[in-house]
């Protein structure tokens, strides 16, 4: 037997119990991953509580993990029994001390990277990946603004921009994130229970305003986020910590400057086996050579994912969090 945590109704924390399966074997295609950590991240909570709807209930959930394979189904040739590996995509089940799912969307681990560093870092970290190097391919030189700079991504993003030679403006909610996120590298930090937003971005930028702003808060921000771009920029909207985007008369983006948008996931660019690998291989180099550090901030028992999942909807977490089985 194997512990594993599920819901069967949607709602808080509460409806998350720990249960005893029985593990499952891998068909063609698969692989079983006996998880050593587990990331925690706001897409969980979306499952949970209904917004994002599991395929069917009882649920597993999260998607992110890193291990070692213990078995192998058939047709599988990139991976073996006793590699080390990490995930950051597939079905719903990372919160599991075994998890089985598609070999093509599970990568091996280089040597110099760990198995709690990979766990808090693949999602968070490809997600930066594509929003930097892939939504808008940022050459160095631009003004950017990221919401919860302190946070999970925004502390690999932090880093991230700043090795590419960009000025990332973050929002924070305390002195305490402004400080975490100035020493992973934003140019500059707005707090926004004390500070109007968008005039702070204007004092900065000299009245330029952002080429890009990167919003993973949604209705709360929405707005603040268009009234912080250039005329003819880019609005990434890539997260609904305070609720979904809904009702916007798209005519908003003429008033607001001829304005792009886009509503983007990681899944939607790591499309292909291919294209998860290069993903990968840039945010391994990143890990590898030092540019970008993981802060594990909490760690959690996997027992305790609801206590986590508490900590991290009520922005009482700093970098990442990673689940123990």
């Amino acid at each position: 037997m194997a512990k594993r945590v599920q819901f069967a109704r949607t709602g808080g924390p509460e409806v998350l119990e720990l249960v005893d399966v029985t593990p499952t074997e891998p068909t063609p295609g698969e692989v079983r991953v006996r998880n050593q950590a587990v990331g925690l991240n706001f897409i969980d909570i979306y499952f949970r509580t209904g917004l994002y709807p599991a395929p069917s209930l009882p649920s597993g959930l999260g998607t992110e993990g890193a291990g070692v394979v213990d078995a192998v189904g058939e047709g599988v040739t990139h991976l073996k029994a006793g590699d080390r590996v990490a995930y950051a995509q597939g079905p719903l089940g990372a919160y599991a001390e075994q998890h089985v799912l598609p070999a093509e969307k599970v990568v091996a681990l280089p040597a110099a990277i760990d198995v709690e560093t990979a766990a808090a870092s693949m999602l968070k970290g490809l997600t930066v990946q594509y929003l930097l190097r892939q939504t808008r391919e940022l050459k160095g030189g631009e003004t950017i603004l990221w919401h919860a700079a302190a946070g999970g991504v925004g502390s690999i993003a932090c880093q991230w921009a700043k090795a590419l030679g960009v000025k990332l403006i973050g929002t924070v909610s305390s002195p305490e994130k402004a400080a975490l996120a100035e020493r992973n590298g934003a140019w500059a930090t707005i707090d926004y229970t004390q500070e109007d937003v968008v005039e702070r971005v204007r004092e900065l930028t000299n009245g330029a305003m952002c080429d890009v702003a990167y919003d993973s808060v949604g209705k709360d921000t929405w707005e603040t986020s268009l009234d912080c771009l250039k005329p003819r920029s880019l609005m990434v909207s890539f997260g609904n910590a305070s609720g979904a985007v809904e009702g916007v008369n798209i005519g908003i983006l003429n008033q607001k400057g001829s304005l792009f948008v886009t509503r983007p996931s990681l899944n939607g660019y790591a499309d292909t086996r291919a294209r998860l690998e290069w993903m990968a291989g840039e945010l391994f180099e990143m890990l590898e050579s030092g540019k970008v550090k993981v802060d594990i901030a909490q760690r959690y028992p996997l027992a305790e994912a609801g206590k986590a999942q508490e900590a991290l909807q009520g922005r009482k977490t700093t970098g990442s969090t990673i689940l123990l089985p």
